[in-house]
């Protein structure tokens, strides 16, 4: 170790409820969508929004969706972010190197995370959210909060943040593995990249010089399109699609968890299943490469909804891939990412 001090390293996940308890999940709701950078209205309309109608009539329905996803450990995200953390101590010099993991939204916080490195007195701390494609809603918001905590501190250690990972050849052999071991098990017709959707308005805001139009601009990726979110989840599917070797004829991008009325990045999700159907494609394995460990939005929506939509309108086979948590190679990925900011 230097005389200097150690590396903090701060991995950063979404967040979950506290239990499945209906006021835990409402006070996570309150929490995660009074973020102005996840419904970006002004604050009266945001907390209107929220608090008289989003947490007190959907904390019920989504506590009950939580209790199909608990475990024995609780949430699957935050073990699996655990997990993690814990085997990416066990790769790296524990002489440089002290890690912590915070959620974005509850417990464990970001603060209680920061503080945990600060009293390593580090030198310097890396900040890692687990986001693969940049969002505003997601990493600027881990981001934001994290420059919002260390303004108030005396002494600010140098922070380096690392805002995506879309290209990162282990992130990609990570879900290439997972892929190719379902692949072995079954013949399937088409291949299905689903992603977490956002609101247009929050793609056009982040648009370089107006280039983005919400269509073919997405087919290519370069600097004025390097931070849109849906250019970089099909930049994600092409390049999996490649290591797989899936003909382009059997590869479909689409986004899920829309809410609201307001027009959402397209092709939605749902809409892509009828299109299925209607086309008799009868074995679809699909992939959620937004999300590196199981959550509800791919263990209860893709995973479990979603089939069901599939199955009624015909299909036979609806298989998801699990997520990255806690794998070997996404482990590597993970160690290669903090090396490289050192």
């Amino acid at each position: 170790m230097s005389k200097s001090g150690k590396t903090g390293v701060l991995l950063v996940n979404l967040g979950t409820p506290d239990s499945t308890a209906t006021a835990d999940v409402r006070k996570y709701l309150r929490e995660f969508l009074m973020d102005g950078r996840v419904i970006d209205f002004p604050f009266i309309p945001r907390w209107m929004l929220v608090n008289l109608i989003i947490a007190p009539f959907r904390a019920p329905k989504s506590a009950a969706e939580y209790r199909k996803l608990w475990t024995d450990r609780g949430s699957p995200l935050l073990f699996h972010t655990q997990d993690l953390k814990d085997k990416l101590v066990e790769k790296l010099d524990p002489s440089t190197y002290v890690v912590s993991m915070a959620m974005r939204y509850q417990s464990p916080s970001i603060e209680a995370g920061l503080e945990e490195l600060m009293k390593e007195k580090v030198k310097k701390i890396i900040v890692l959210p687990l986001f693969p494609q940049y969002a505003s809603a997601t990493n600027g918001s881990v981001i934001d909060r994290v420059m919002e905590i260390t303004r108030g501190w005396q002494i600010i250690p140098e922070i380096s943040f690392i805002n995506n990972f879309v290209e990162h050849p282990l992130f990609l052999q990570a879900w290439t593995e997972l892929g190719q071991e379902m692949m072995a098990k079954e013949d399937y017709e088409l291949f299905l990249f689903s992603y977490h959707g956002l609101p247009e308005r929050q793609i056009r805001k982040g648009s370089v010089e107006g280039y983005c139009q919400l269509g073919g601009c997405c087919n290519k990726y370069g600097p004025k399109n390097q931070f849109c979110y849906r250019a970089q989840c099909f930049h994600t599917t092409r390049q999996l699609a490649a290591k797989l070797g899936l003909p382009e004829e059997k590869v479909m991008t689409c986004f899920q968890s829309r809410l609201g009325k307001d027009p959402w990045i397209k092709p939605y999700t749902e809409d892509v299943i009828k299109e299925l159907a209607e086309k008799g494609i009868k074995k679809v394995l699909v992939f959620s490469p937004a999300f590196v460990a199981d959550c509800l939005e791919t263990t209860v929506e893709v995973g479990q909804e979603y089939k069901e939509q599939f199955e009624e309108l015909g299909g036979e086979h609806w298989d998801l891939v699990p997520s990255l948590n806690s794998t070997d190679t996404w482990v590597e990925c993970v160690k290669d990412l903090v090396l490289s900011r050192q």
